[in-house]
């Protein structure tokens, strides 16, 4: 299970900015006109990161391409300040890179109303979803009643604090740069020691193994810089959260079936992905020679499975939730409420 993080792609790669903003608006056009059209949801978006990975490009890395230099990589928050989660983060960054939004928050018309703001002029929202379910009572064949859980999916528009007039300020502020990039990597290997997962260094590959619960990394020296080794090493502990006694996902089938294989790297991308942005870690790695290998898996499940990429996102966030959980920081907190 090698990591397959690039994030120093080059200009060329970036995403075409009003084609994502397409996407918004026409998922908006479609579920004003027919909101419970879920599939249409899960196909509309699915088919916009389908045309990224043929083009080359990873959407859940987007963020490190452009823009970020000068200051902290973060998810988008909500008008509370509230992290945004799964497959809502990477649509929110992808609307900020196409964009040029510079603020990380995002909120309602409601919401910036209740703040004694308002939105500008001919500002157009920005599509998140919602995923939910409820519980129905139906009568069986035996006329019994039964409970069944419903899931559903909803959509609604969000806007960036930088469309919205008269917020307080500190919602346009823009992150302060790191002054100190080493005690940044400190504060990562931090969190990884924290984890308590078992990390060997040897060899020249980087893959977590579930027959020994271990994750292998090659030797620190051997990565251009410390971020790049932070990046690889928050991938393979993604693969690390599956195991039964944590979130429990399974990778019973990875070696035997490829289309498990990409659900499951799909998932440790991702999750990469968020870590290294609640980490404040900016890699930039270099392309792996399995990289087109894996692209292609991805594009085959993604083009048969439009509920795909929601699903990895998911796993993703609770693979990311669960290391956040481990740390001390995280217990003190439980105990003290």
């Amino acid at each position: 299970m090698g990591a397959q993080i690039r994030l120093n792609t080059p200009a060329t790669d970036l995403r075409d900015g009003p084609r994502w903003a397409s996407l918004n608006q026409e998922v908006m056009k479609m579920t004003k006109t027919d909101k419970g059209s879920r599939a249409d949801i899960y196909t509309k978006i699915t088919e916009r990161i389908v045309a990224d990975l043929e083009k080359g490009v990873r959407p859940w890395v987007q963020p490190w391409r452009a823009g970020n230099a000068s200051g902290r990589v973060t998810r988008p928050l909500r008008h509370n300040g509230q992290c945004y989660t799964g497959l809502n983060v990477l649509l929110l960054w992808s609307e900020s890179m196409a964009r040029g939004f510079t603020s990380p928050y995002w909120m309602t018309l409601r919401q910036a109303n209740e703040l004694g703001a308002k939105v500008r002029k001919g500002e157009t929202g920005s599509t998140v979803i919602y995923a939910s379910r409820f519980t129905k009572t139906e009568v069986d064949a035996r006329g019994g009643e039964v409970e069944r859980d419903i899931p559903f999916l909803k959509t609604y528009s969000v806007f960036s604090a930088d469309q919205i007039l008269g917020l307080p300020d500190h919602y346009y502020r823009q992150a302060e740069p790191v002054a100190d990039p080493v005690e940044r990597i400190e504060h990562a290997d931090r969190f990884f020691d924290n984890t308590g997962a078992v990390i060997r260094h040897g060899g020249s590959k980087a893959f977590y193994s579930p027959a020994s619960d271990h994750i292998q990394m090659p030797p620190f020296e051997s990565f251009q810089d410390a971020a790049s080794y932070v990046a690889v090493l928050g991938h393979e502990h993604i693969h690390w959260t599956a195991d039964s006694r944590r979130v429990g996902r399974d990778l019973s089938r990875y070696g035997k079936d490829r289309s498990e294989r990409a659900r499951e790297e799909l998932v440790a991308e991702i999750g990469a992905a968020l870590l290294c942005a609640d980490l404040g870690v900016v890699p930039e790695l270099e392309p792996r020679p399995d990289h087109a290998s894996y692209v292609e898996s991805w594009l085959r499940v993604l083009e048969g499975d439009r509920k795909a990429i929601f699903q990895a996102a998911a796993h993703a966030q609770r693979a990311v939730a669960y290391l956040h959980d481990l740390q001390p920081q995280a217990k003190t907190e439980r105990e003290a409420a």
